[in-house]
């Protein structure tokens, strides 16, 4: 039931035509505190209606009010604050959550459209550190609530698998690498080489010409830079895959730059058909002016291509493979000004979904205030990460519930959920310091703490037993439960925002808010009482268990059943 319209409609059965049904739901407030109420109705706009003093408009309204279906009605100050009844609210709320499940909170506003995500993206050859989190998990998390929403996502790692550092990394593995090492142990031999040839181009510029020479070959097709080429991408994969893994994301397609290599001149051709594309010392450029942006730089004086040569590439394929509804691209903040060039270069070119590009940014992490950077070496691997926080998950367990039986499998979903919710917990454009210690805590705004009320609730579905819920009267007065039952009601609105925003901490907010309402609530009342709302009250915890399981399965979080 649409409570907003429940009040309305009572204001304006006591009003004469001075507010449309409209301005009166908008109007509408949600009080700070639920002593104050439940929702609250400003009478400031009807003082030059009544030309009356706005306390005095609102004690007369009261006065009219029939207050039958609430639990009282009552003017504060300027404010009509409206209690509902907590029988028909609770019993309404519990019974549509249960009856749901897991699809409580689902609509279908996306109406199945197409909607490609641009994440992860890592650059072959190099490891997955910290830094590639954050595109990872929001791009993840976006994707779980576009389904939840009604759309369907298509995630695509949109590889790093081309560019002169290709050349550099060749190069270098010729100097100094060996084929044993690389089978060994590809990725960091690999990031060495890489970093070594920074470190040593320093005193040998000259190493920078070599470098590109050498892509200069890869482009060409020679053999054994394409050789070499296929196998590092190769290793590459396979070392991210074992990291996505234990992320517990997966990806619809891994079309890097290197796919849409053969498909840049299309776009070019637009560009020169539409007259679009003009010299600019020697370069070819497509004038932004109208958008109050800097000229996009689409070919350098040598003819050479660039990564917007590519992106207009990957747009237009994109745009004709899967009809989107949106294109997203979970990429860096820093790249905000470079994606308002994309947009508004592929809007020039006339291309239908242009409009609904959108550039998710988010901020950067670090360690101790520092910037992560593989060329200098500063880097922190993401497995030897979720390595870490899975063995600190572990000692957490077995010095909390030694007995528990599949403490591996736990640990792992408390360790590597602990990371997912530290970073998600934060509004994405936010900058973050990573401390793995606090990511871990089983109390404070973390993950394993919303993990743990989830486990909680369960504990006490298996001490009550085999009570069916389904048919129960799910009526429940105790006070002490409304904050619980109102957060419950909250939830499908979340869900709508959070995608609306591309905002996953929105969805972990509201998981630590009902979780901490629950755990107060668990606090403060006996559940397994046998009365006549022993039922009520385990509806109440079947349906908080319910709705944090899949609070943190948008996430991309798991919820164990016992911890």
């Amino acid at each position: 039931m649409d409570y907003k319209a429940q009040v309305t409609n009572s204001i304006l059965s006591v009003l004469n035509d001075e507010l449309s049904s409209a301005e009166v739901y908008e109007k509408l407030e949600k009080p700070k505190t639920l002593a104050m109420g439940d929702l609250a109705f400003p009478a400031f706009s009807l003082a030059k209606v009544f030309h009356k003093a706005p306390n005095a408009i609102a004690e007369e309204l009261v006065s009219k009010i029939d207050q039958s279906s609430y639990e009282k009605v009552e003017a504060k100050g300027a404010y009509l604050n409206f209690f509902l009844d907590k029988g028909n609210f609770s019993n309404e709320i519990l019974n549509e959550v249960l009856e749901e499940g897991s699809a409580y909170g689902q609509n279908d506003n996306g109406k199945g459209g197409n909607v490609p995500i641009d994440m992860s993206s890592p650059n072959i050859a190099k490891p997955i550190s910290m830094g590639h989190l954050r595109s990872t998990v929001i791009g993840n998390s976006i994707a779980k609530l576009l389904v939840k929403n009604g759309y369907h996502p298509i995630k695509d790692n949109h590889l790093g698998d081309w560019g002169t550092q290709f050349g550099k990394l060749i190069v270098a593995y010729k100097k100094w690498g060996n084929e044993e090492d690389v089978k060994k142990d590809p990725i960091n031999n690999l990031v060495k080489y890489y970093v070594k040839f920074h470190v040593e181009d320093k005193e040998h510029p000259e190493l920078d010409d070599e470098a590109r020479e050498t892509f200069k070959k890869l482009e060409d097709g020679n053999k054994e830079e394409v050789f070499l080429w296929k196998w590092f991408r190769k290793v590459s994969l396979e070392s991210f895959n074992k990291i996505y893994k234990k992320l517990g994301v997966t990806f619809d397609t891994y079309n890097g730059e290197a796919f849409y290599n053969d498909k840049m001149d299309e776009g070019i051709q637009i560009l020169k058909d539409k007259g679009l594309l003009v010299e600019s010392q020697g370069a070819q450029v497509v004038k932004l002016d109208k958008y109050n942006l800097n000229p996009a730089l689409i070919l350098k004086s040598d003819g050479a291509t660039l990564y917007i040569t590519r992106d207009i590439a990957t747009a237009i394929y994109r745009d004709r493979t899967y009809k989107p509804a949106m294109n997203l691209y979970v990429v860096g903040a820093e790249q905000t000004y470079y994606f308002q060039q994309l947009k508004a270069v592929l809007l020039e070119m006339g291309l239908p979904s242009a409009e609904n590009l959108h550039h998710i940014p988010f901020g950067l992490i670090t360690v101790n205030g520092k910037k992560l950077s593989t060329r200098s070496g500063r880097i922190i691997l993401l497995d030897k990460v979720l390595d870490d926080a899975i063995d600190l998950a572990k000692k957490q367990i077995e010095a909390k519930n030694p007995d528990l039986p599949n403490k591996d499998e736990v640990a792992k979903e408390v360790g590597v959920g602990a990371i997912i919710f530290g970073d998600l917990k934060n509004e994405r454009t936010n900058n973050i310091d990573f401390v793995l210690e606090d990511q871990l805590r089983f109390e404070g705004e973390t993950g394993p703490y919303v993990q743990y009320s989830h486990a909680r609730a369960e504990s006490i579905l298996r001490k009550a037993g085999d009570i069916d819920l389904q048919g129960a009267n799910k009526r429940l007065d105790d006070p002490a439960a409304w904050e619980t039952v109102t957060a419950l009601k909250d939830f499908p609105d979340v869900v709508k925002s959070a995608c609306k925003d591309f905002e996953p901490s929105e969805v972990a907010k509201y998981s630590l808010r009902l979780a901490k309402a629950f755990n107060k609530y668990y606090a403060h009342s006996k559940i397994l009482v046998e009365d006549d709302q022993l039922a009520a009250r385990l509806s109440l915890v079947k349906a908080v268990s319910i709705v944090l399981k899949e609070s943190l399965n948008l996430l991309g979080v798991k919820a164990p059943d016992a911890m």
